[in-house]
């Protein structure tokens, strides 16, 4: 039940209103609200399913129906408030760290303190809140967490357009931004949707991507990307994409800085997205050289854990397979070998062959 004061259109509205305020004194730059309807987009999620560009993350292809269905992921959801947080600091490089090939490159989401955790911590002070004006509204926060259509709910609730890298975009703010989403029980007033997506004829995302992951615009096969390479797949990465990873060790963000909306970007202030340890910086031996205990320390809260100790050494052996000639490197990777895994001493062998190879040219 809605309290008394809260009845008519105009104190919703007003409600509604307030509760966005809330969301930007919290550190969001922007919250949408929407009604979402998302069971236009099953087929195609379905499509997606059936040609196998979902690679080995099996959880997306479970659930059933549910994240096409927000009331029954969360019982008596009438709305989806959506919100978006930079994340990109000011001081942080990104093209010119790309083409420094001794250099690790990091997606910038996971430099510093693990996303998950910063804006869950938000949209939960934010529901209390709301709590706290109205009582028990009934709410479940989400980020990235469940198999919640994100960004199709942003673009219903009129917070940018999905581009053809499928990321979301913004015209006030590229794509330098995380999402999350609190479903409510509330009814309450509902933005405009996005109406046009933006991308016109442009097809640079698609034209730019390091492994030709893009089948078609809007169609993302994850099993070509480096993204799920680096962070999700577990196993041996393919021979022939392995040369195009360059010095991407974990994550990949081709597709965002090649977008011409990506000028309109926009820098976070949060000091939780600050790099941890240099990892902006970070030359790709001192990151191989790094024992189990210091990966697991200096990774701690941070979304760099999710892809293991053995996948993190995985990759940047293939970086150091792709960079200059270099000595100490060769040394590296060969200090590494005997004590490591099958998986490894393949990557490993790898990387000493491209290495052989460039001190012969």
């Amino acid at each position: 039940m809605l309290p008394s004061n809260l009845h008519s259109a105009d104190e919703l509205n007003n409600f509604a209103q307030k509760i966005k305020d809330w969301a930007l004194e919290l550190g969001f730059a922007d919250a949408k609200i929407v009604k979402p309807s998302l069971e236009q987009y099953k087929a195609q999620y379905q499509q997606w399913i059936d040609s196998g560009y979902h690679g080995t993350m099996e959880y997306l292809a479970d659930h059933g129906d549910l994240r096409f269905k927000p009331e029954e992921l969360h019982e008596g959801t009438q709305r989806v408030i959506s919100l978006r947080m930079h994340y990109l600091p000011e001081s942080v490089e990104t093209v010119k760290r790309l083409q420094t090939p001794e250099k690790a490159y990091i997606a910038r989401y996971a430099l510093g303190r693990d996303y998950h955790k910063v804006i869950r911590k938000r949209l939960t002070t934010l529901a209390k809140r709301i709590e706290d004006v109205i009582g028990d509204h009934g709410y479940r926060a989400f980020v990235d967490s469940a198999p919640v259509l994100e960004r199709q709910i942003a673009e219903q609730a009129g917070m940018g357009w999905i581009g053809k890298n499928t990321l979301l975009l913004s015209p006030k703010a590229g794509s330098w931004f995380l999402l999350g989403e609190l479903f409510t029980n509330l009814p309450l007033p509902v933005d405009a949707p996005t109406q046009t997506r933006h991308c016109g004829s442009c097809d640079a995302c698609i034209q730019k991507c390091p492994t030709d992951a893009f089948v078609e615009p809007w169609v993302l096969d994850a099993s070509k990307c480096i993204s799920y390479l680096t962070i999700e797949y577990k196993g041996s990465i393919p021979v022939d994409l392995r040369s195009k990873m360059g010095n991407r060790i974990f994550g990949c963000d081709d597709c965002q800085l090649v977008c011409p909306w990506t000028k309109f970007s926009k820098h976070t202030q949060e000091n939780d997205f600050q790099p941890r340890h240099k990892l902006d910086q970070a030359d790709l031996i001192e990151l191989f050289l790094w024992t189990e205990d210091e990966f697991l320390d200096k990774t701690a809260g941070s979304p760099i854990r999710r892809t293991g100790y053995e996948s993190w050494r995985r990759n940047i052996a293939i970086a150091l397979g792709n960079a200059p000639y270099n000595e100490v490197a060769i040394k590296a990777l060969e200090s590494q070998k005997p004590a490591s895994s099958e998986l490894l001493q393949e990557h490993i062998e790898w990387a000493l062959d491209m290495q052989q190879r460039k001190q012969h040219r």
